[in-house]
């Protein structure tokens, strides 16, 4: 299946504790079918201090499944994403306002 949601994507969560709060994707992993999205999930990660880096909690952004996010739409709301054929090239569309995502 084609991925509707792709790094860079701006997105909002729609459920969950950061329910409501946007952020950018900054990895996908399709075969798991989680995201992480950049300041949200956030967990503490407890690490011991070694030569090269300073130990503590550390703050990580944990990945959220991919049905709890909806990209966001030039409007700023949250949108399905259609895929339709444009030319000889296969694009991303959003639902809501019909507009090319990927140009």
């Amino acid at each position: 299946m084609a991925a509707k949601l792709k790094t860079g994507d701006k997105v909002v969560v729609l459920a969950g504790k950061d329910k409501g709060k946007q952020g950018t994707i900054t990895s996908v992993d399709p075969k798991a079918g989680k995201a992480v999205v950049e300041g949200l999930n956030m967990a503490i990660r407890h690490t011991r201090q070694s030569q090269t880096s300073q130990g503590g909690r550390i703050p990580k952004a944990m990945p959220i499944d991919l049905s709890n996010l909806a990209m966001l739409d030039k409007n700023g709301k949250a949108t399905r994403v259609g895929f339709k054929i444009e030319g000889d090239k296969k694009v991303r569309f959003a639902k809501t306002t019909g507009d090319v995502i990927d140009a």
